[in-house]
């Protein structure tokens, strides 16, 4: 006779286990959570004559947010705190938290003048314009 093979949510066979406390700590320490987790999304899109990149940054105020280009590395970083006004409330669950995140792309062809930024609806929006190629090449005839 077959018996069956018990798995986890996550597909991994399960082994025996006598206590409950034991499959929960599996479970939180197997668990695919990213160690990304406080990490952004970012998203690069190239309009041809500049960059367009959005950065996802649900509940964060535009005081919490640093953005640079530095050599055409373009970095956006966020310092997320807990506000004074949550302090010393009696909360029950809060599923808020502080964190710091940085994310970065480098733009080769960016340029420094004309940077934009604009954040709308949890959505950073910056405009990078990219640097204008200007033709040096002198030609020469030979005598």
């Amino acid at each position: 006779m077959t018996t069956m093979v018990p798995y986890d949510r996550y597909g991994r066979m399960i082994r025996p286990v006598v206590t409950p406390f034991a499959d929960m700590l599996d479970d939180f320490f197997n668990s695919p959570i990213e160690a990304t987790a406080d990490v952004f999304k970012m998203d690069v899109e190239d309009k041809g004559d500049s960059y367009a990149v959005s950065a996802h940054l649900p509940g964060v105020k535009r005081d919490e947010i640093d953005v640079e280009l530095n050599e055409g590395r373009l970095c956006i970083s966020v310092d997320k705190r807990e506000s004074d006004e949550d302090k010393g409330k009696n909360w029950i669950q809060k599923e808020t938290h502080e964190y710091s995140a940085t994310r970065g792309v480098f733009l080769k062809d960016a340029a420094t003048a004309g940077l934009t930024a604009k954040l709308a609806d949890g959505v950073l929006t910056v405009s990078v314009p990219k640097v204008q190629e200007k033709e040096n090449v002198t030609k020469v005839s030979i005598d």
